[in-house]
C-alpha cells in the first residue's frame, strides 16, 4: 500500500485567554497541525511569570494533540528601534522575558516585527535593532527558541518591508543560529512583492533566497490582503477574498520547499472564530 502523505503543516494564531494551554484545544478543534500564540497579553509590557503548573498544563495538552509545530508572536508594544528611551528599555526587558517564556513552552520560533524608527531613519533602526539583539542574545544564551524577524508591509516608519532590511539585520547578528525569518504573504504583497502568478511567485522567492536565504525561512503567515500591491498598508483578509486571490495559496501549498515550514493563519476571526479558521484551513487543505 502507498504511504499516506502527512497532513500539511497548517494552523492559526489562537487565543491564550484563560491559560496558554487553552490555545491548543482551539487548534485541535479546527484540526490544525501548527499553532501560534502570544506568550502573554500582547498589549501589556509585563505579565505574571509562567509557573511550573502553567508549563505542565501546556505540555500535557501538547502531548495529547496532533499539532506538530508551535511558534509564538511577541507583543505589539515592543519596538527595538524606538528613539524614546523609556519605550526602548521596556522593549528590551519585554523581549528578553518573551524569549524566556517561549523557550519554557518549547516554542521553536518567536515572531517579531523588527521595529519602527519614528523618523530617525532606516539605518538608525537597523543599527539599533542589531546592536540590541546581540545584547539580548548574550544575556539569554541558554534559550533555544529562535527570534523570527517578520517581513512587514512598510506601514509608517517600520523597517522589514524590503528583503534587504532583514538580510542586513541578520548579517550584523553575531550568533546567526538565534534568528530566523517569518514571511507574511499579506505584508510582502503590500510591500510590493508580486505573488499572484507562478512566474512572479518564483521570482519573489528567488529574490528572497538570493538576498536572505531560504534556510532562514521558518514560519509563514498565510493572509490575503485587503489593500493592493505596493500599498504599504497592513490589512489582512480571508483567503481568496482580498487582492491576492487564491492562486498564491495554491502555489504555497504545492511548493515542496515549504512542506516543513509551519503556515499560520492570521485572518479575521469575526463572530465565529472556529468556523472562520476552519474555512480558511479547508482552502489550504484543498490545494495539497
Amino acid at each position: 500500500m502507498p504511504r499516506k502523505k502527512p497532513d500539511p503543516l497548517i494552523g492559526a494564531h489562537m487565543s491564550i485567554a484563560g491559560g496558554t494551554y487553552k490555545a491548543i484545544a482551539q487548534g485541535d478543534a479546527v484540526d490544525a497541525t501548527a499553532l501560534q500564540i502570544f506568550t502573554k497579553n500582547n498589549n501589556q509590557w509585563k505579565a505574571k511569570a509562567l509557573t511550573d503548573k502553567d508549563i505542565e498544563k501546556f505540555n500535557n495538552a501538547r502531548d495529547n494533540s496532533a499539532i506538530r509545530a508551535y511558534v509564538g508572536h511577541t507583543g505589539y508594544l515592543i519596538n527595538l528601534a524606538s528613539p524614546k528611551d523609556d519605550v526602548f528599555e521596556k522593549s528590551v526587558d519585554s523581549l528578553t522575558d518573551e524569549l524566556e517564556r517561549a523557550d519554557s513552552l518549547g516554542l521553536s520560533d518567536l515572531v517579531m516585527h523588527p521595529g519602527a524608527h519614528l523618523g530617525e531613519g532606516e539605518e538608525y533602526a537597523i543599527t539599533k535593532i542589531t546592536e540590541t539583539l546581540n545584547r539580548i542574545f548574550d544575556d539569554t544564551q541558554d534559550v533555544k527558541t529562535r527570534l523570527a524577524l517578520e517581513t512587514t508591509a512598510g506601514q509608517g516608519s517600520g523597517v522589514g518591508y524590503k528583503f534587504e532590511h532583514i538580510a542586513e539585520i541578520i548579517d550584523r547578528i553575531d550568533n546567526k543560529s538565534r534568528v530566523s525569518v517569518c514571511l507574511d504573504t499579506c505584508h510582502v504583497f503590500a510591500a510590493g512583492y508580486e505573488l499572484r502568478n507562478k512566474r512572479a511567485w518564483n521570482a519573489t522567492f528567488k529574490e528572497f533566497d538570493e538576498i536572505i536565504g531560504l534556510d532562514y525561512l521558518r514560519v509563514i503567515h498565510v493572509n490575503d490582503s485587503k489593500k493592493p500591491l505596493g500599498s504599504r498598508v497592513d490589512r489582512h483578509e480571508h483567503l481568496g477574498e482580498g487582492e491576492l486571490g487564491l492562486e498564491p495559496f495554491r502555489f504555497l501549498m504545492q511548493d515542496k520547499r515549504f512542506v516543513d515550514v509551519p503556515k499560520i493563519l492570521e485572518t479575521p476571526k469575526g463572530d465565529d472564530p472556529e468556523a472562520n479558521d476552519r474555512r480558511n484551513l479547508d482552502i489550504l487543505r484543498g490545494f495539497v
